[in-house]
């Protein structure tokens, strides 16, 4: 078994919230010299960074799942995790279109910038990615698990933009096995309150708009080995410290 720091929730500079030097091998490397073994770049609602995000972790010999915080049509704020490039670029095909039309504002909203493998500026997407997506929130788990993936709805206890916060319950139909909680300390009142999570795994991960935010080694899980899928299968049914 492999014992992993984590961070899996960090937004680069594609992310209109993150700042702009939150570059794909800027995070790889902050996360590199803070200790943490194991990371995912999860941008809003697009995988377009990836591809640089995998030439830095191969870089700096960094464990990775490639990501996105996806908003769904009821804007609730969902984590995909997929095991290789070529399925989160896959998903990122299939949201994209999901989008509404609405620019992006730099001014206001903030730069969406996207890197080539070579660390250089390639792109700004155009459309503004915080903006919530035609997906509704049942039909996440399937379209995310066809592409080989994992679901884990985000921050579930916080006020706005989350699966509690906006719908105030748990769907009787989900199939989620996995959630993140800001505050670990919160799980045990969750899963009384929502006999639901009784049977999830629980991570905790810093949201890192800003390279001084991604987390020390604080939280661990263990996997059979630290590849994406082992690492996919252990926040299905592993062991998360």
């Amino acid at each position: 078994m492999r014992k992993l720091s984590y961070d899996l929730h960090i937004h680069s500079c594609l992310s209109p919230c993150g700042d702009d030097d939150m570059t794909p091998a800027n995070i790889v490397g902050m996360a590199k010299v803070i200790g943490l073994d194991l990371i995912a770049v999860t941008d809003h609602s697009s995988c377009k960074n990836c591809p640089a995000f995998a030439a830095a972790a191969r870089e700096y010999g960094m464990h990775i799942l490639f990501g996105m915080e996806l908003t769904t049509l009821e804007e609730v704020h969902v984590l995909c995790y997929f095991p290789t490039l070529d399925d989160a670029m896959c998903f990122d095909s299939y949201v994209y279109p999901q989008l509404p039309d609405t620019p992006n504002t730099p001014a206001f909203f903030g730069n969406q910038i996207i890197y080539d493998i070579n660390d250089r500026i390639c792109g700004e997407e155009k459309k503004l990615l915080i903006s919530a997506t035609q997906i509704p929130f049942g039909a996440v788990y399937d379209l995310v698990r066809a592409h080989h993936g994992i679901m884990v709805p985000t921050h579930i206890n916080k006020p706005t933009i989350s699966l509690l916060g906006n719908l105030g319950f748990i769907p009787p139909d989900s199939l989620f096995s996995c959630v993140e909680v800001k505050n670990p300390a919160d799980w045990p009142d969750l899963q009384n309150a929502h006999p639901y999570l009784k049977n999830c795994k629980m991570i905790s991960s810093s949201d890192a708009h800003d390279l001084n935010s991604l987390h020390e080694p604080l939280y661990f899980l263990e996997a059979e080995e630290a590849s994406p899928e082992a690492i996919i299968q252990c926040l299905n049914h592993g062991i998360i410290l």
